[in-house]
Formats: C-alpha cells, sequence, structure tokens
C-alpha cells in the first residue's frame, strides 16, 4: 500500500474565499510545509490566485505541489453552468502547468485531480447531517445536474484532469439514496469519486462500509474526524454547516469518533494507492491553531502505520 498524505487550505478556515478573515495564502502554504506536507489542494476557486509564475515560486519555496483542484459551487442552477465552466479551464489550465508528482504505482489516475462538489443551497446547507428531513431535488432538477457534472468532467478531461465527484454535507449530493444515484447516473469513465471520511459519518453513513463498498468506484480520499460531543449538540440545532464547524466540530486525526485504525486495515485490504488528504474545517479566526492542528492530524496517522 503506497499512501501519500497531503492537505488542504480548509485546514485554516478557507471555504469561502470571500471571507475577509482568511489568512493569506502565502501563510498557508508555508504553514502546509512545516507540517511535513509535500502536496495541497488549491483550495476554492479565488483563494490561491491564477498567476503561474507567483505560484510556483510559492510552491518551490515550501517544496509543495498541488494536489487537486477544486469546484466548489452551485451545480444545479442551468444559470451558473458558464460559470461553472470557467472555473474548469481557469482551474485545469493552471494545475496542469505547475510541476507534478509522478503517478504512484496502483494509482488509477495521477494528480492533480479536479474535485467536483455542490454548493450553495440555503435549504440544504440547514439540514446537513439531516436525511430525514432534508428536502431532495425533483427528477428534473437531478437530472439537469448531471448534465452539468458531465459537461464539466468532459472539459476537465480536455486537459488531462481527472474528475473526481465528492459527497459534501450541506449539498445536493449528501446522502446514501444521492451518492448511490449518482454513481448510476454517472459511469467511472466520466468522473471518479472522492469519499470524505468525516462527511460520510457527519451525514450518517459509516466510513469504513463506504470505502469498502465502492472502492472500486474511489480515486481519491479526504481524511477528517469528528468530536462526539461537539457533533450530537450541533445534530440538535438550526445550523449552517460550516457554522457548525466554526464551533469545532471537526477536531484533528485521531481526536474524534472516527476509527482510523480500521480505515487503515480496509486501505490495506483494498489495496488503496496514492493521495489522501487530511482536511479540518474551522472559522479561519481561529487558524492561529491550524499549523498545530494539521501537525497532529500528520503525526497521528504515521504512529498508525499511515
Amino acid at each position: 500500500m503506497s499512501i501519500k498524505i497531503s492537505g488542504a487550505p480548509c485546514c485554516w478556515g478557507v471555504d469561502d474565499p470571500t471571507n475577509p478573515y482568511l489568512p493569506p495564502w502565502e501563510q498557508v502554504l508555508k504553514e502546509a510545509s512545516q507540517a511535513g506536507y509535500k502536496g495541497i489542494e488549491l483550495g476554492p476557486y479565488g483563494y490561491i490566485p491564477m498567476d503561474i509564475n507567483r505560484v510556483q515560486e510559492e510552491l518551490s519555496k515550501n517544496n509543495l505541489t498541488i494536489i487537486a483542484g477544486t469546484i466548489f459551487d452551485d451545480l444545479v442552477s442551468e444559470s451558473n453552468l458558464e460559470n461553472l465552466l470557467k472555473q474548469v479551464d481557469d482551474i485545469c489550465s493552471l494545475i496542469t502547468k505547475l510541476p507534478s508528482v509522478p503517478q504512484e504505482e496502483g494509482q488509477n489516475f495521477p494528480t492533480p485531480y479536479l474535485v467536483i462538489i455542490d454548493w450553495g443551497h440555503d435549504e440544504r446547507d440547514y439540514k446537513a447531517g439531516h436525511p430525514d428531513t432534508a428536502k431532495r431535488l425533483s427528477t428534473k432538477e437531478w437530472n439537469k445536474m448531471m448534465d452539468h457534472i458531465r459537461a464539466i468532467s468532459k472539459k476537465a478531461w480536455t486537459y488531462g484532469v481527472r474528475p473526481v465527484i465528492h459527497p459534501h454535507a450541506g449539498s445536493y449530493i449528501e446522502f446514501e439514496d444521492e451518492i448511490k444515484k449518482l454513481l448510476e447516473d454517472i459511469p467511472y469513465e466520466t468522473a471518479g469519486l472522492c469519499l470524505d471520511t468525516g462527511h460520510l459519518y457527519y451525514s450518517k453513513m459509516d466510513p469504513v462500509q463506504w470505502l469498502r463498498d465502492y472502492a472500486d468506484r474511489v480515486d481519491y480520499i479526504h481524511f477528517k474526524d469528528i468530536d462526539e460531543k461537539m457533533y450530537e449538540e450541533v445534530m440538535e440545532e438550526h445550523i449552517r454547516f460550516f457554522d457548525a464547524c466554526g464551533k469545532g466540530v471537526m477536531c484533528p486525526i485521531g481526536q474524534g469518533i472516527i476509527d482510523y485504525d480500521s480505515i487503515h486495515q480496509l486501505l490495506k485490504e483494498i489495496n488503496y494507492h496514492g493521495y489522501i488528504t487530511i482536511e479540518q474545517e474551522r472559522d479561519p479566526r481561529n487558524a492561529d491553531t491550524s499549523l498545530q492542528d494539521v501537525s497532529q492530524s500528520v503525526a497521528y496517522l504515521k504512529s498508525v502505520g499511515y
């Protein structure tokens, strides 16, 4: 089993690029390197600038490569499709010009990936983690979202970038029925799956079971951990997903409820090769503890054999 551990700007509270409290992207790259990462995600569109020379200079300075770019936006609305496709062009034209890392033996597709996440719907944001009461899309709306994912994937492929779809708490691709329907509608040839242990647990699914059952569709994995006490608290509140993260529902790996020993054993069984990215969403006003937290997560994973 050959696994590389990488990071993501969300560990520094970077999810909304318009948030006025975000730390400078140069600081995030520097601290990611200090935590021991060799790779990091680009983060949400608009955070790290689309300036190849500046980005390359900072990556080289910190001995980092970009593992993935992300579409984190409304995948449902037809009026947003042109914006989505522009993001694909901008992101893929940047990440494919940056130095890449060799494909690991046994890794399904080489990095960098394009992670595709639906986002931006209040009615689902407040129902994150509540499969029984969350509104579902109509068949027509769902089919439109699938068409948009196909269009995004097709454009990513023109750059040679592997698209991977990430089910996300607070989105219209979150719960068991939605992920299963997605996998029926989007063949593996079109796009792979990025499963996130924390989002699966948050949305009432067992990460070990899902990684086992859908191993043949998974190209990329996100690791995060959940503070059980805080999770139980926010499940009783009418709260947005990132506001729950701001309260500390996500914690360093190994300090929460998710069983990373069992996941490690499973990844050996399914012969997973490639990248796993550590995430810990938070309020960016608490980014002064990000380096400490991600360093703890890396140390824990190494201590249990990753």
